[in-house]
């Protein structure tokens, strides 16, 4: 099968999956970025979350805590009031954690050129220890400040998401109209198809950062997993 023809139906069968999210839709805030990727025949979005504060309550044994492996006390896609933490901290047994995550995307990518539009990550992060053993360790005025913090930085998410936005729009319109040209210049030169045949299968580093890939930088802030397509051998 055409890889092509194979990526799409790939992509098909995926978005036509039922949403095993906690949330089981789409973040508001995430809409039109998945919405415009889902769109283009070289993309489709596998996971996103438009960025949220956490309270989880894990065990303190092994690395970290692990959000698989412990109590959501409190999630919010939204600024959060210290009233609300204060409450959720009374279910806490064990070692709570305070933390606000950006933006994140899964996307897989048709091919290497497609994923290099995408490259844009980040460190927005906060994460902070609350509780020992189900004991607060911090002060109410603490919380307030971290909250003060998150608050902050869930409202700069929000517009790094739709600067991200914009930027992709022009990246992709742009890439759009480059592959047009050259399918024009491949029909009018067929010197120029031969040599585009010899080069195909030649990946380039991911570290190359190309032109759209610098546009994107503007959506510093976010993390964008771009998986390249492999298909089968």
């Amino acid at each position: 099968m055409d890889r092509s023809a194979e990526f799409g139906r790939w992509k098909a069968q995926s978005l036509s999956k039922a949403d095993l999210s906690r949330k089981g839709s789409v973040d508001e805030d995430a809409v039109e970025v998945v919405e415009l990727l889902n769109s283009r025949e070289e993309f489709f979005t596998t996971s996103s979350c438009a960025g949220r504060i956490l309270l989880l309550d894990g065990s303190a044994e092994g690395s970290g805590v692990q959000k698989q492996h412990c109590c959501w006390l409190l999630v919010t896609h939204k600024p959060c009031a210290r009233d609300d933490v204060m409450a959720a901290l009374k279910g806490a047994t064990s070692e709570a954690v305070l933390k606000f995550e950006p933006f994140i995307l899964h996307v897989q990518c048709r091919t290497l050129q497609d994923a290099q539009t995408l490259a844009v990550r980040s460190t927005h992060g906060l994460e902070v220890p609350l509780t020992h053993k189900g004991k607060l360790m911090v002060t109410e005025e603490y919380i307030e400040f971290l909250l003060t913090i998150a608050n902050q930085k869930m409202e700069e998410n929000k517009r790094r998401i739709g600067r991200f936005y914009n930027c992709l729009q022009h990246a992709v319109k742009r890439e759009t109209i480059s592959n047009s040209h050259s399918k024009i210049k491949e029909r009018n030169n067929p010197l120029c198809t031969h040599k585009n045949r010899q080069s195909q299968g030649k990946a380039q580093s991911p570290s190359t950062t190309e032109d759209n890939g610098r546009e994107l930088e503007d959506g510093d802030g976010l993390e964008i997993s771009a998986a390249l397509f492999l298909g089968d051998d």
